[in-house]
């Protein structure tokens, strides 16, 4: 079982930077591949960013590629998403999200946080 918390969410106006973190306990955390999803208003959740279990192999969504950059750090139990250049269309309720398979993380996971919002003003 693996819980997960994220916070760093926040107000920040276009252009600018935030960084998300996603805490998390539980067995086994540094086995699992981890990634991140987003929701805007009115719309469906959307995958942002993926990272595998060792952190050598990351993935994109193309909206956001070359501005946002996921990390880990297996010793703090954590996983990060450093965002830059931050657009209006940024603005969502941001999850941290877990499995156990890099390969199909985009379109499922085991184990989801309760998310973290972030406003991106114009």
């Amino acid at each position: 079982q693996v819980q997960l918390v994220e916070s760093g969410g926040g107000l920040v106006q276009a252009g600018g930077s935030l960084r998300l973190s996603c805490v998390a306990s539980g067995r086994n955390f540094s086995s699992y591949a981890m990634a991140w999803f987003r929701q805007g208003p009115g719309k469906e959740r959307e995958f942002v960013a993926a990272i595998s279990w060792s952190g050598g192999t990351t993935a994109y969504a193309d909206s956001v590629k070359g501005r946002f950059t996921i990390s880990r750090v297996h010793v703090k139990n954590a996983v990060y998403l450093q965002m830059s250049s931050l657009k209006p269309e940024d603005t969502a309720v941001y999850y941290c999200a877990a499995d156990s398979l890099f390969g199909t993380i985009r379109k499922r996971c085991d184990y989801w946080g309760q998310g973290t919002q972030v406003t991106v003003s114009s």
